[in-house]
Order: C-alpha cells, then structure tokens, then sequence
C-alpha cells in the first residue's frame, strides 16, 4: 500500500515544525500520524494533496510520487546511548543543514557504536570513523548486487559534496565505487583522508528506548512507543505546546516506529508525568515489544506479532538484545533486524481459494544485521509453527553470544572475547561497569559494584541498588 510521506530531514523536527504537520492533518479531519522506518511521518490512507504554497518548506511526497528519499541519521542517539566521542548532536546538525537539495537516493548518516539506528540501509551510507571528523563510505547503488567500500575516508564538511557529485553521475550508469571514486574527483576536490583501518563494529544488544530516563545530571530524555504506530494528533498537539513550555528544540523520529524527547529538565518531570498519566500513554512496555519492526499500516504484520509477543512471553523466551522484523516477500530488501519473518506471496492461480499464509524465517549471520548477511533457517511454514522456530533462535543467539566482532572491509573476521561479570539495571537494562565507574554520579572507575554506597541509584532510570543483577559479558 503507497501512502504519503512527509520528509524529516535526519529524522530531527523541531515542536514549531511538527505542530504544523499536526494541524495539517487535523484541517483534513485525521486523527492520527505514523513515523517511517527512515524516520519520516507517514499520513493515512485518504490524505489529501494540499497546494505547495500551504505546506511551506514540508516536503511531502504523494502516492504518485517517486522523488524523494529521507535522510536518515542517528542524530536521535546522540547523548542518550553509547557513540563516538567527537560525533556531538551539533555536527549532525550542521551535517544536514549542507543538504539543501532533496537526496534522490537513500542517505544514511550514522555512528557505528550505537544499536538504534541501521547503518546499511541507505544507497549511499555515512559512517563515522575514529578519526575525528572523517567518515567511511559504503555504497550500494539501486541495481548492484553488493556493498562496496568507498577507497578513502570523507570528511564531515565534504559529506553532501560527495553526495550530490555521485547523484550527478548516475547517468554513467556507474558500476562499482572505483568508478564512482574517479568520476567524483574528476569535479570534485574534497578533502580525504586515508583509509588506515577497517571499520570496527562492536555488538551491544539492541537498547530499551522507552519511558522517562535520565539524560546528564540535570536533564530527562522520553521514549513514547505505541503499539498500533497510531500517534493521536490531539495528543501530539498538545505534547508540543509542553515542548514549547520546557524550551525543548528537537523531537526525533526513530526507525522503530517511535519517537524521543531529549532535553527535559529536572524541574519539569512531574509535568510530562502527569500529562501522559492524565492522558493514559503506557512507556513501560516489555523489551518483547519494543524490538520489533513491522511495515506500515498492514494488519496482517500487527496481528502475527500480536500472536508471536504473547506466544512468547506465554513461555517466558527472553529476546534481550535481538530484534525482529516482519516483511513482504522481498528477496532484495535491505533488512536491519537480527530476525526476519517474510510473508510468501500467494500464487495467483490459487488466489481465489482461502489458503493460510506461509512464512519464511531468516536470520543475520552472528545475530548481528550490520553483517548483511541473512541465513535461511525455515520456509514456507505455517504460522502456528513461527514460535518454536523464534524459540530455538533464541537459544542459539544467547549461546553464540560474544563469539564475534565485525570488522569491515570487504570481509569479516573474528576476534575471540573473555568473560568480565558486570550489574544490569532490571529496569532500564544499564550496565555498571566498575572499569568505567560512575562518571555523572562522581564515581571513579576501579569501584567495585559491592563497594558503591548503598543509596546509589541508576543514572539513567533511578532504580536503586538492589535492583541490579549479575550479568557474565564477553570482552
């Protein structure tokens, strides 16, 4: 099903932009927005076209329409989750604001050390390098078959340089990044540097993004998730009115179908509870939901997981760390969960009689979706049959588990990892690592866990010391 799209540049939109879009829908008599897997807001069936001069610098791409593609960046982890030291929320920013021409292919702009936020879902795929301000570039155009390494390293201010001048050469009809390399800096001349090691990926389970957690020593970030992708506009209405009251700037779209707030201040967090209180919004979903990746706005996707997170809690399975997704048959598609349930097509002759659907399960080679690499493990089997074959995954996943780290070039090799025992917040899914300390509680590294006084508290979700577990990880 084709349904409009609203572009959101990096995924990043002010409370004065979303508001807009809010009202927008609410002209048309809408009730509710969805958010895209490249973090773009997806409008109902039965939107309206509304006259460019209306719509202001939105960017709004119709059914009909196959120009533009979002830039998709992990500006959203910034701060929150684990990333690169020298890759601040400002350099996103200024990052995008290069971008002034709507990208005709797919952009991904990322850093390698966060979970959130795919890394090789784009055409063209940014990702940041341990040297400051320089980026590796892996390129699969729309017809190849594979991923190439771009021979050099860009640098940040050179990004949408690159971009535009390989958008300009799609007419050569390019078919491998040598070529694009030297019909880049025939016109180009950028600022590179060499390539001196291969891209490290390191592999964390994939991380809670919900609820109200704590952000530096002062601030609050709020995951919102809800189950149906059916964002009530009443709702986001008055959330960004609350937005403007707190001097919030930025509301961030996730790939997850979710958004994030970050920037709410210590003084301020009563109100943001109360309001989702009096308006009954449930941020303590279970890790079972919140791992999933389904398509837009299909009924047969929402029901088999419905079927499949209840199947699964029933039993009690822990999915700690993996995520799932839910697709069409799409042997082309680019995935980036670590479990994917594709729904065969019904052949046409047979598609007048009632038969039940047949699945396919695939999972990423070491569990981990930036290897691109999917293994068949079932086909065509009925969907009462899905959770035992989830089940057993789940039981090779945590048995592999910490057997691999991806490094890329063009290849993948492995590194064996020793043990190291940790705590785990119960709540949040914090990690202490006495290696680390405490750093925004004023806790040196070196302290052990059972040595931390006994009102210490977790500084991200506030859930005190006994709520901690022991957690045996691979290093």
């Amino acid at each position: 099903m084709e349904l409009t799209r609203l572009i959101i540049k990096g995924g990043v939109i002010s409370p004065g932009e979303l508001s807009e879009i809010v009202n927008m829908g609410l002209e048309q008599g809408l009730k509710a927005i969805s958010f895209g897997s490249r973090q773009d807001i997806i409008f109902p069936e039965g939107f309206k076209s509304i006259d460019k001069e209306k719509t202001g610098k939105h960017l709004i791409v119709y059914p009909d329409e196959k120009s533009g593609n979002n830039i998709v960046t992990s500006y959203v982890s910034t701060d929150i989750f684990r990333n690169t030291t020298w890759l601040t929320g400002n350099k996103f920013l200024y990052i995008l604001e290069q971008f002034k021409d709507q990208p005709s292919l797919k952009v991904n702009i990322t850093d390698p050390k966060q979970q959130l936020v795919p890394l090789f879902t784009g055409h063209i795929n940014y990702i940041a390098s341990d040297h400051e301000d320089y980026w590796y570039v892996y390129i699969r155009l729309p017809k190849w078959e594979k991923m190439e390494l771009y021979p050099v390293l860009v640098y940040s201010w050179n990004i949408a340089e690159v971009y535009y001048a390989i958008e300009k050469i799609l007419d050569e009809e390019p078919d491998s990044v040598d070529m694009i390399f030297q019909l880049v800096n025939e016109f180009l001349d950028s600022n590179n540097r060499t390539i001196d090691k291969p891209l490290h990926i390191p592999f964390y389970p994939f991380p809670y993004y919900e609820g109200m957690n704590k952000l530096g020593i002062d601030q609050y970030w709020l995951g919102l998730y809800w189950r149906n992708n059916l964002y009530d506009l009443e709702f986001l209405k008055e959330m960004c009115d609350l937005c403007f009251d707190c001097k919030i700037g930025k509301i961030c779209i996730t790939p997850w179908k979710s958004f994030i707030v970050k920037g709410i201040p210590n003084t301020r967090k009563i109100d943001w509870e109360k309001f989702l209180g009096k308006k009954g919004i449930n941020v303590r979903h279970s890790l079972l939901e919140l791992n999933w990746h389904l398509p837009v706005s299909e009924e047969w996707a929402l029901n088999l997981k419905t079927f499949l997170v209840r199947t699964l809690d029933q039993f009690d399975i822990s999915t700690y760390g993996l995520t799932f997704g839910l697709s069409d048959y799409n042997r082309e598609g680019h995935y980036f969960t670590s479990v994917v349930v594709e729904k065969n097509d019904i052949p046409k002759e047979l598609e007048s009689i009632k038969i039940r659907d047949t699945f396919n399960v695939l999972y990423a080679k070491n569990f981990d979706p930036n290897t691109k690499e999917y293994i068949v493990i079932a086909q065509d089997v009925d969907k009462l049959e899905l959770p035992n074959i989830l089940i057993e995954l789940s039981k090779k996943y945590f048995e592999e588990l910490g057997n691999s780290v991806l490094e890329l070039t063009n290849t993948t090799t492995k590194k064996e990892k020793t043990e190291q025992v940790v705590h785990q917040c119960s709540e949040c899914l914090t990690i202490y690592n006495s290696d680390f300390g405490d750093v925004i509680q004023g806790i040196p590294k070196d302290v052990l866990f059972k040595d931390l006084p006994e009102d210490y508290c977790c500084s991200l979700c506030e859930s005190p010391k006994i709520n901690f577990a022991e957690l045996v990880i691979n290093v």
